[in-house]
């Protein structure tokens, strides 16, 4: 099972301190985290799409990731999300097959269509279009990481005749697509058709909203034919602020709860914590509630946290890797192993699809 981070670079003012960071702190800050994360020993970081303040997280995260994949060794490398739906699929199929090569094969994406709304018009969309166009999308993305050559014709592009995308997949394997989806079964039943990975953000709404989204997509995946619906690939989001004393983290974490952007003068603290996965405590309540998730959703393969945000300040959150990577993951990754049936495969990764590919050929 792979465990790491996911970030979504916001420019949020530290309500302790009144200090709001540049865009270019933030950004530097963002590398620092990966980089941090790998020391720690966690598998995967990833970043966010946003094209509007208060986020610094890159409009192309190619950029990003490419800085950090010349600066890492062994992290996996995703979006969290890249927007299929504004995103010209042959811009993507070529930027992000030249980033699988630059990374060496440490990539993997994570499509979607964003929770911004006015995201559409800036790049010519019809958000009433958001569906079909990330059908359509994808659709055109698959073909062209499959396909040397590839006549297309459909409704939300000019046509395509005797066109090939480069450069081509490493070592003749696309990079592994997860659909990232807060609300639509369409995007599930998308993930389950292609026999591709689904992930439920799974931060800020209740449990019981994403166990029918994930139950919806197992049944589809196995009615598909890729395999039994607990075979599905499946990974969660979460969120945590974790001090070696309990109510240390609910102290200094809650003036930036309180605050944040996104669910700050809402619910009380206490309430989220109790209605959603946000973790604030120890690393032992950290690892008791995420081991729930498996009693929630069954076996899975990927958990990211949400550990850099609200304005927490770089040297917090470092921190805050430093008790993840060295105290809970190491935990959590022996438990939910010890519980994971044999038949139940590991995340995908770059080797074991290109093993697949070889013994396919083989057999074929």
């Amino acid at each position: 099972m792979q465990f790491g981070i996911f970030s979504v670079g916001d420019v949020t003012t530290d309500p302790t301190t009144g200090v709001t960071p540049s865009e270019h702190e933030r950004i530097k800050a963002m590398v620092r985290i990966a980089l941090k994360a790998e020391e720690v020993g966690l598998d995967v970081f990833a970043v966010g799409e946003h094209h509007n303040p208060p986020f610094a997280a890159p409009a192309n995260p190619t950029v990003l990731l490419s800085n950090i994949a010349a600066r890492t060794e062994k992290i996996v490398l995703s979006t969290s999300t890249t927007l299929i739906t504004t995103n010209d699929p042959v811009r993507l199929a070529e930027d992000y097959a030249m980033l699988q090569h630059l990374a060496d094969g440490r990539l993997d994406l994570m499509m979607g269509r964003g929770n911004t709304g006015p995201v559409y018009p800036w790049f010519g969309k019809d958000i009433r279009e958001g569906i079909p166009l990330a059908v359509e999308n994808y659709a055109l993305l698959h073909q062209l990481w499959r396909e040397e050559v590839v006549d297309w014709q459909g409704k939300f592009r000019t046509p395509l005749q005797g066109f090939t995308s480069t450069p081509r997949p490493l070592d003749g394997v696309p990079p592994f697509v997860w659909h990232g989806s807060i609300r639509s079964p369409e995007i599930a039943e998308q993930a389950a058709y292609y026999g591709d990975g689904f992930f439920a953000n799974h931060i800020f709404w209740p449990t019981s909203h994403f166990q029918q989204l994930i139950a919806f997509y197992r049944q589809r995946f196995e009615h598909y034919g890729h395999g039994k619906a607990d075979q599905a690939i499946v990974g969660l989001g979460g969120q945590a602020f974790i001090r070696p004393k309990s109510q240390d983290a609910w102290n200094e974490f809650r003036p930036y709860f309180d605050n944040a952007p996104v669910y700050g003068h809402g619910p009380s603290l206490e309430d989220f914590t109790e209605q959603t996965p946000l973790t604030v405590g120890s690393p032992q309540e950290v690892i008791d509630k995420t081991l729930t998730f498996r009693e929630h959703f069954g076996d899975y393969q990927r958990q990211l946290f949400l550990m850099d945000h609200a304005g927490l300040p770089l040297k917090t959150v470092l921190e805050q890797l430093d008790l993840l990577g060295e105290e809970v993951v190491p935990v959590l990754r022996k438990e939910l192993e010890a519980k994971r049936p044999a038949h139940v495969p590991d995340a995908p990764t770059h080797e074991s699809l290109k093993a697949a590919r070889e013994a396919q050929a083989v057999t074929a």
